[in-house]
């Protein structure tokens, strides 16, 4: 009797805690609604009006300026210029449970929803809304983590072909088949910011045949749950999906650390068990072992100019202390994401930033570049130490979460 009791229990326990684990559901952190079709436009006429000698910046609209800062060819391309979580992630391949027959030369393939293009879509391919249909986006074992998924909902290259196709209104998300959250989506053209959380493997950047070894592969699947009914069709689009996230801030080729016994070596020379001159928590200078290393290629950088004549070129979200103000760097908000760095200002021309030897240098210019080339940081180091001094300046470690 006892027996049964307790197996009993064990069951309505199980069931009990299933129920309890229900999937997070998110509305979307920021929504910008976008007339893609009407901005083309004005974007092609204002890139002939660039091209003129007598064009002015000072005589546009706040509409047109606001339009022809995106440093794009197209306007169609989702990334710009601009530094991303595209210079060192991104998935290798996207596949679909179905997809819309091609309609001559215009196909409706599951890439469409991740080839950074708003003019192509996805559009599902069974009979009815596609509850159920998915996408699927595979990525590399030890892949930069996401943050952000930003969604592009319907099928935005006309108001005509958003109002005619149905659209998404809930899209479940799982990675590796578990179901981590459901996206309420919003009936609007634009883009849909998403934050829940951390997603993908805290390991740090080494050898692929390594990463094939020890961190397998993973995915995320996109499946529809309920549909915005189209007016026309049923068939339900999706511009886009795609991602932001961390694991991408680094320092340039060349950059000399500061070792513990006062010397210098190149970044790109620094391996596991080097003693470096390390910042800890407590503001203070220390040494420590380092346990883990990262190295990416990269295309947007900057460049710190001081005042002594020495300089730093690193990523826009790599953060600087400085005695005044804390961390600083000139992306905030993405070195926020950082372990140890909820709080990252803005930095400035004028601002102090800590040296190596304890004084205060001032930054004379910040000069951003773009340029593929490599980067490197240090990821890990033993103790509870937050930074170390590259070209004498002191930098934040890129501490994963």
């Amino acid at each position: 009797m006892k027996k049964n009791i307790l197996l009993i229990l064990t069951f309505w326990g199980y069931i009990l805690g299933a129920l309890a684990q229900k999937t997070p559901v998110f509305q979307p952190d920021s929504v910008k609604e976008i007339d893609f079709e009407k901005n083309s436009k004005i974007f092609n006429k204002l890139m002939k009006r660039a091209s003129q000698k007598d064009f002015d910046y000072n005589t546009l609209t706040k509409e047109e300026q606001s339009i022809f800062d995106e440093t794009k060819e197209s306007y169609w391309d989702v990334i710009g210029a601009a530094c991303s979580w595209y210079c060192g992630g991104g998935p290798y391949a996207v596949t679909a449970s179905s997809q819309l027959e091609s309609q001559g030369a215009v196909n409706y393939k599951a890439s469409n929803a991740h080839d950074l293009n708003y003019r192509t879509a996805w559009v599902e391919g069974v009979e009815g809304y596609g509850i159920g249909e998915y996408l699927t986006y595979k990525f590399k074992g030890g892949s930069p983590r996401i943050t952000t998924i930003i969604v592009v909902n319907g099928y935005v290259k006309s108001q005509k072909a958003f109002k005619e196709n149905s659209r998404v209104k809930k899209l479940k998300v799982y990675k590796d088949n578990k179901p981590i959250a459901i996206l309420n989506l919003k009936d609007i053209m634009g883009e849909q910011r998403f934050e829940i959380g951390t997603i993908g493997d805290s390991v740090p950047d080494i050898p692929s045949w390594i990463l094939k070894q020890d961190y397998p592969d993973w995915k995320l699947k996109f499946e529809i749950m309920e549909v915005y009914k189209g007016d026309k069709y049923d068939d339900t689009a999706i511009t886009e999906i795609y991602f932001d996230g961390i694991d991408v801030h680094c320092l340039a080729k060349g950059t000399k650390i500061t070792m513990a016994d006062g010397s210098k070596k190149n970044i790109e020379e620094i391996k596991e068990g080097d003693e470096i001159l390390s910042f800890t928590t407590s503001n203070t200078t220390s040494k420590s072992t380092v346990k883990a290393i990262t190295e990416k290629s990269h295309i947007d950088f900057v460049t710190y100019r001081f005042k002594s004549g020495r300089s730093l070129t690193c990523t826009l979200d790599h953060p600087l202390f400085s005695p005044k103000f804390g961390w600083v760097s000139c992306d905030p908000e993405k070195s926020k994401l950082y372990k140890g760095f909820g709080n990252v200002g803005m930095i400035k021309i004028g601002t102090y930033i800590l040296q190596s030897d304890g004084s205060d240098d001032q930054i004379i210019a910040i000069e951003k570049g773009r340029e593929k080339q490599p980067f490197y940081t240090i990821t890990e180091l033993s103790d509870k130490h937050i930074g170390f001094f590259a070209n004498g300046v002191c930098v934040g470690l890129e501490g994963l979460k």
